[in-house]
């Protein structure tokens, strides 16, 4: 692995913990000196972006995988947010960042045409579910977006706070989010 992404997952490592930890800890952490730290990022945001550009890779093949794992809507719907679960941490750690810089845009460059193809099919997923009757008529698509996000958040809290089995976690998360829209 080389130097730059040691220190991003240093960084992920470190600011999930902390994120106002100064980056002093990511240097001890990495063993490197202050100096090459800044060899590869100019400043604190620089990195910050950086770890957002990573976990969102992270993020992106995880649910381009989940959605191709499975033809049936359901399923798919199911796989990806297991995927969003699985990716626990570093989405726990997006949500830090994302509160923190909501302007903060990736870069026209950065962007993944794959996963936005995947978002705009999981989108999708839900008016040909509701003209089904799967899922309730009576939310909207980005309602179900929401719940579907907060969904993860909460099985990772929870995940963190130790309170329900990491086995039972995914269950009870599906279970919870497929009620929540309707689905028997």
């Amino acid at each position: 692995m080389d130097t730059r992404q040691t220190i991003i997952n240093s960084a992920i490592a470190i600011f999930n913990e902390d994120f106002s930890a100064p980056l002093d800890d990511i240097v001890n952490a990495t063993g490197i000196s202050r100096r090459t730290l800044h060899r590869y990022f100019k400043d604190r945001i620089d990195l910050l972006t950086a770890c957002r550009n990573d976990m969102m890779k992270t993020w992106q093949t995880a649910m381009i995988a989940a959605y191709q794992g499975s033809s049936d809507p359901i399923e798919q719907l199911e796989l990806m947010l297991y995927a969003g679960i699985d990716c626990g941490a570093k989405y726990a750690f997006l949500n830090k960042l994302q509160e923190r810089m909501p302007n903060h845009k990736i870069p026209e460059n950065e962007k993944n045409v794959a996963y936005e193809t995947i978002r705009d099919k999981w989108f999708s997923l839900i008016p040909k579910l509701q003209k089904k009757r799967v899922i309730s008529d009576q939310l909207t698509a980005y309602w179900i977006r929401a719940l579907f996000i907060s969904m993860i958040t909460t099985t990772i809290d929870t995940l963190k706070s130790g309170n329900i089995a990491p086995n039972d976690v995914k269950k009870f998360a599906w279970y919870s989010f497929r009620r929540s829209i309707g689905i028997e």
